[in-house]
């Protein structure tokens, strides 16, 4: 039987807890929080993308989301 390195099993411990942390801190945010962090989070990995993976543009691309986000979900 075959099991995994060590590290490997590290890593995906360390991402299930990671993971699990994030959906814990957002059962308490409003729709408006929640959509400006998901707008936040896409305008990074877009932002990246389109710059080639520039942290710069990983940077423009959250703020831009976030706003979106913010705005998408503004209370009314």
């Amino acid at each position: 039987m075959h099991t995994p390195h060590p590290m490997i099993r590290i890593s995906a411990v360390s991402l299930l807890l990671a993971a699990s942390f994030a959906l814990a801190a957002c059962a308490g945010m409003t729709p408006q929080e929640k959509s400006t962090a998901i707008g936040a989070g896409v305008g990074a990995i877009g932002g990246s993308i389109l710059t080639g993976g520039s942290p710069t543009g990983a940077l423009g691309g959250a703020a831009v989301g976030g706003v979106i986000g913010h705005e998408i979900k503004k209370a009314k």
